[in-house]
C-alpha cells in the first residue's frame, strides 16, 4: 500500500524516522529510496567523507542527490586530498551550503580553489585546520581575496576555533570575505589582551600582528555589530575588563554568548554584561571558577528571555545562587554538572510552576553533583512536567532506589537518561518492587539503605512499590555504567525498549551471557553499545546476540577478559554498519586476530592493547 504513495507523502512520513531507520526503509524499494533520500536532504543530515581515492564515486553520488551538508576527514596536502576536493568542489560545489574541514590540514592554494567552487555557502569550519594560517599570507592577494569574498559573500557562520597561529592580519583578510557573518567561533584560539584597554587606550604599541589581539577582535565587533548574534570566546582566558569592554559595544546585540572556561572572569563582569546583553537567549559561563551566586542573580533579573544555560563546574556555586533561577521562566536547558556545594533544595524551588506555569526545560543535567539526596530529587522531580526529556543525574553517588522510582512515576517521556555511577541503584529499582525487608514508605521519606541480593528478586517476595523502567518507552539512550548492584536478574526483565539507540552496561560484574542475549532481543535498535569490564561475557554469549544487531555501529569491549576470536568472527559476520570496535586490554584477542577482522571490515577503526616490557601499549588499527 505504501508504494501507491505519493512520492512527496511517503518522503513526509520517513522524516519522521530516527537516521538509521531512515537508512533501513532506503532499501525496500527503489521509490522508498527516493524518499528516504529526499528526507534526508530535508532534514540537513552531514555526510561525513573519508578523503581517499574510494571516496570519489560516492562524491559523485551524493552530487547527484543534491547533498548540501558534508565533513572531509583526513584531509591533508597529498594528491588524494588534492582530488577530493576538486570532486567535491565540481560535484557538490554548486549547492554545498555547509563544509567542515575541522582538524584538516589542507594547502592554501587547494582551500581558495575549493571555497571558490562553493558559491552557497553557509556555514565554514575551520577549527584545527592550523596549516591554513601558518604562514600568514592566507588570502594575502588581492584578486584572491576578491573572488573568496564573491564566493562567500552568503556565509553566516565561521568556526575558527583551536587555531594557534591565528594573527590579526589573517583573521582580518578571512573575516572581510565573509560581510555577512553572523555567528563567529575562537574558542581556544591564543587571544593577547593589552593592558591599556580597561582604560580605553587602543593605540598601536598594543598591536600583535603575529598573534589575534582582543583590539582587533574588538574592532571587528564594531564593525559587525548590526550583524554578529553569536560569539564564542571560551578557553581564550577572556579578562573581566574586556568583556566589559566587549558588551558595551553600540548596536551589538547578542543572543549567544561562550565563555566557557575563562577562569578569570568575574562576578561584577558578568552582571555588567547582563545589563548589557539582556537580548541574549544561551549563555555558557561553564568552569568560570571565580563566578559566585551573584552572578546566577545577575543572570536571572539581567537576562528574561535565556533559553540555554550552562553553569558547571562553578565550584562556589551554592543553593543560594539556584533560588535565582526562578526568574528565568523561559529556560530550555539548565546544565549544573559538577556545581559540588549544590544540594538541590533551592533548585526545586526555583524550577517549580509560577501561577500554575510550570518551567518549559527539556534539558537538565546535574552530573557529579555530589550533594545531591534523595529527598531534594523527591521535591524537583514531580515539578519538571511533561517536558523533561534529558535528565542527567551520573555520578550523584547518593541517590537510591526511591529516585529512580520518582524519575519512572513522574518523568515517562524521557528520551536521555543517564545514571552512571549511581552506585546504591539495585535489582529492585528497576523493577519497580520492594525489597522484602523495607517497611512501606511514602517515596519522599529516606529509607535506610539495605544490602543487594545477588540472586535477584525472589518470586515469593515480590510487592510493588511503583513502576519500573520499562514504562520509559521513548528512551533513546540509557547510561548505566558502574551501577554495580544490577544483576541479569532486573536488567533481563526491564530493558526492552524498541527506540533505544545508545546504552552503556559498562563495569556491571554480575552482567552474564543471560543478561546479554535478554538485552540483545530487548533493544534490537542499538547504535552504540558499551560493555567493557564485563568479564563474565563470553564468546557463547555473544554468538547468541549479535545478530540482534545489525545496525550497531560502536561497540565498547575492552577489559572483556573471557572474549577471544571467536566474537571478532561473530561481530563481523553479524553487525555489518560497525564502524569503531574498542577491544583493549582482552588477553585473549591479539593483534593479529584484530588485524584479520580488520582486513574483513577495512571501514571499522578498531582499538586493541598489548604489554610490550611491561607497560600497556594501545593500538589504533
Amino acid at each position: 500500500m505504501a508504494e501507491s504513495l505519493p512520492l512527496e507523502m511517503l518522503t513526509y512520513i520517513l522524516s519522521f524516522l530516527p537516521l538509521s531507520d531512515q537508512k533501513e526503509a532506503s532499501l525496500v524499494s527503489r521509490t522508498w529510496y527516493c524518499a528516504a533520500q529526499n528526507a534526508l536532504r530535508e532534514i540537513n543530515v552531514r555526510y561525513n567523507i573519508p578523503v581517499s581515492s574510494a571516496s570519489l564515486s560516492a562524491i559523485k553520488s551524493l552530487g547527484l542527490r543534491g547533498i548540501s551538508c558534508i565533513g572531509l576527514i583526513n584531509l591533508d596536502g597529498s594528491p588524494a586530498s588534492h582530488q577530493v576536493l576538486q570532486s567535491v568542489a565540481h560535484y557538490l560545489g554548486p549547492h554545498l551550503q555547509s563544509l567542515c574541514l575541522g582538524g584538516g590540514s589542507p594547502t592554501e592554494a587547494s582551500f581558495v580553489a575549493l571555497i571558490l567552487g562553493c558559491p552557497a555557502l553557509r556555514i565554514l569550519d575551520l577549527s584545527g585546520c592550523n596549516s591554513l594560517f601558518t604562514s600568514g599570507t592566507l588570502l594575502a592577494h588581492p584578486e584572491t581575496a576578491q573572488s573568496v569574498q564573491k564566493a562567500l559573500s552568503g556565509l553566516r557562520e565561521l568556526n575558527l576555533a583551536g587555531l594557534r597561529d591565528l594573527s590579526d592580519p589573517s583573521f582580518n583578510q578571512l573575516s572581510s570575505c565573509a560581510p555577512s557573518l553572523e555567528r563567529l567561533s575562537l574558542a581556544y584560539c591564543h587571544l593577547s589582551f593589552e593592558p591599556g584597554l580597561a582604560r580605553g587606550f587602543t593605540g598601536s604599541q598594543d598591536y600583535h600582528p603575529a598573534k589575534l589581539s582582543f583590539c582587533n577582535l574588538l574592532r571587528f565587533v564594531k564593525e559587525r555589530a548590526g550583524r554578529l548574534h553569536a560569539l564564542d570566546l571560551g578557553g581564550t582566558g577572556l579578562p573581566p575588563e574586556t568583556l566589559k569592554a566587549l558588551g558595551q559595544v553600540a548596536g551589538l546585540q547578542l543572543q549567544e554568548l561562550s565563555l566557557h572556561s575563562c577562569r578569570d572572569l568575574s562576578t561584577e563582569a558578568v552582571t555588567t554584561l547582563c545589563r548589557q546583553q539582556p537580548g541574549l537567549t544561551s549563555l555558557d559561563l561553564s568552569g568560570c571558577s571565580e563566578l559566585t551566586d551573584g552572578a546566577l542573580l545577575a543572570v536571572s533579573r539581567g537576562l528574561r528571555h535565556l533559553r540555554c544555560l550552562c553553569v558547571g563546574k562553578l565550584q562556589r556555586l551554592t543553593d543560594a545562587g539556584c533560588t535565582a533561577l526562578g526568574g528565568l521562566r523561559q529556560l530550555q536547558s539548565l546544565d549544573m554538572a559538577e556545581c559540588c556545594l549544590v544540594s538541590g533544595r533551592e533548585l526545586a524551588r526555583a524550577l517549580g510552576p509560577l501561577h500554575g506555569v510550570p518551567l518549559p526545560l527539556a534539558s537538565l543535567r546535574l552530573a557529579y553533583c555530589s550533594s545531591l539526596k534523595d529527598a531534594s530529587v523527591f521535591s524537583m522531580i514531580p515539578v519538571l512536567g511533561q517536558s523533561l526529556r534529558v535528565l542527567d543525574l551520573s555520578s550523584c553517588v547518593a541517590l537510591t532506589n526511591q529516585t529512580l522510582q520518582a524519575i519512572c512515576t513522574y518523568l515517562t517521556h524521557l528520551s536521555v537518561l543517564r545514571l552512571a555511577w549511581c552506585k546504591e541503584l539495585c535489582d529492585w529499582g528497576l523493577l519497580g518492587l520492594r525489597e522484602p525487608s523495607e517497611e512501606p514508605t511514602h517515596m519522599p521519606q529516606p529509607r535506610p539503605e539495605l544490602e543487594h541480593q545477588d540472586s535477584g528478586p525472589k518470586e515469593s517476595s515480590l510487592q510493588p512499590r511503583g513502576p519500573s523502567l520499562l514504562v520509559l518507552q521513548a528512551l533513546q539512550e540509557l547510561d548505566l555504567t558502574a551501577c554495580s548492584k544490577l544483576t541479569d536478574a532486573s536488567l533481563a526483565k526491564v530493558l526492552q525498549f524498541p527506540q533505544l539507540r545508545q546504552l552503556s552496561l559498562s563495569l556491571l560484574p554480575a552482567l552474564t551471557d543471560l543478561g546479554l542475549v535478554a538485552v540483545a532481543r530487548g533493544c534490537p535498535s542499538l547504535e552504540r553499545l558499551a560493555l567493557s569490564h564485563c568479564g563474565r561475557l563470553s564468546d557463547e554469549g555473544w554468538a547468541q546476540a549479535a545478530g540482534s544487531w545489525p545496525r550497531l555501529q560502536h561497540l565498547n569491549l575492552s577489559s572483556c577478559s573471557q572474549l577471544t576470536e571467536q566474537t571478532l568472527d561473530t561481530i563481523g559476520q553479524e553487525c555489518k554498519q560497525l564502524r569503531v570496535l574498542d577491544v583493549a586490554m582482552c588477553p585473549s584477542i591479539n593483534v593479529a586476530a584484530v588485524r584479520r577482522f580488520r582486513d574483513r571490515l577495512p571501514e571499522v577503526t578498531c582499538v586493541q592493547s598489548r604489554f610490550v616490557g611491561g607497560a600497556d601499549l594501545t593500538l589504533t588499527l
